[in-house]
């Protein structure tokens, strides 16, 4: 029995692809399991890993965000742009927590308009998503800026490990941020298996009115995900420029897709009350694989977007397609009695 639930879950299709993905870029190139290779996809995952944990609660949650790479890059900038005006020369803490604070902002904005107007969260996300990012261009004059200020460049040559590939004369470092992923997901793990509220975002995402009835508070819950998701974009954004060892405020354009993408494959189903962490982070290990490796296999860099597409096409079927064999599985064990004709 537990087999056959197995094969009904999208995260044991994302293995096998995953598996069977290495095995052929490790034939084609002899490369994939190698130290550095790990290291580097294990650095690209930082970004996508850490965003996904939002994202994640909020399509579980029966909702999506697609405004917080705006107010990733828009928290970065501003952080970046006030440190190097004052000549900031303090611990990194006070930055990330400016930062962190900027996208708090900026998500719970997200979550009174949603509680609010009573609006598909992707409308309201779209439209402001659009005013952040055209304040960060129009008002802030944002432009790349290629001297970070010293607390954060100190942090950029922070590592927790160096891979050498003697084959290749190349070695790869494992940047001290990648801690962040670790606790994002520790912390996403057990709010979402371990507490009350936890279990009431999944109840939102099934069942809104079961879920008021059951005595959540929906509007709360609401701006916690919104107001989280901010602060984690703000957070994360700020990441992304110390990874990057410069701040380019257009840096992380486009990831809501991938993040969107990586959720859906995962088994998070698009319509709420169901996703799992582990799944999650599979999801997002295929797209890293996909995106970095490719040049392994020969083929174009271009092409990442076209399988991205592709794949969220699968997931999202692949979800509709569970939870429909669910209602007919609910249907056939409660079936509702055909009225009596008077």
């Amino acid at each position: 029995m537990r087999f056959k639930k197995l094969f009904k879950r999208n995260e044991f299709y994302v293995g096998i692809t995953i598996v069977a993905l290495s095995i052929l870029i490790q034939i084609r190139s002899g490369q994939f399991f190698t130290g550095n290779n790990f290291v580097d996809l294990a650095r690209a995952m930082i970004i996508p890993g850490m965003l996904t944990m939002g994202v994640m609660m909020q399509i579980i949650s029966g909702g999506i965000d697609v405004s917080f790479p705006a107010i990733a890059m828009l928290s970065m900038y501003t952080t970046v742009k006030v440190a190097l005006s004052i000549d900031f020369q303090g611990s990194m803490v006070f930055m990330f927590l400016f930062s962190t604070m900027l996208g708090l902002v900026m998500g719970l904005m997200n979550g009174a308009l949603v509680c609010w107007l009573k609006l598909p969260a992707f409308i309201i996300t779209l439209g402001t998503g659009s005013i952040f990012l055209g304040f960060m261009q129009a008002v802030l004059k944002s432009r790349n800026i290629g001297i970070l200020p010293k607390p954060m460049r100190v942090l950029s040559k922070t590592y927790l490990l160096t891979a050498h590939n003697e084959t290749l004369g190349i070695s790869s470092s494992l940047p001290f941020v990648f801690i962040f992923l670790i606790v994002a997901v520790a912390l996403t793990s057990f709010l979402l298996r371990y507490t009350m509220l936890g279990r009431g975002i999944y109840a939102l995402g099934g069942d809104r009115d079961a879920c008021q009835r059951a005595g959540y508070n929906v509007n709360a819950i609401q701006m916690f995900i919104y107001g989280t998701m901010g602060a984690l974009a703000g957070f994360t954004g700020l990441t992304r420029a110390v990874l990057m060892g410069s701040c380019q405020p257009t840096s992380l354009i486009g990831y809501e897709m991938t993040c969107i993408a990586a959720v859906v494959l995962g088994g998070t189903r698009i319509s709420g009350g169901h996703g799992t962490v582990y799944g999650t982070l599979m999801g997002a290990l295929l797209l890293t694989m996909i995106s970095n490796s490719l040049i392994l296999l020969g083929v174009p860099t271009y092409w990442s977007k076209f399988v991205t597409g592709l794949l969220i096409i699968i997931g999202t079927g692949m979800s509709a397609y569970q939870a429909l064999q669910q209602r007919k599985k609910l249907a056939g064990k409660y079936p509702v009695e055909e009225e009596k004709q008077v």
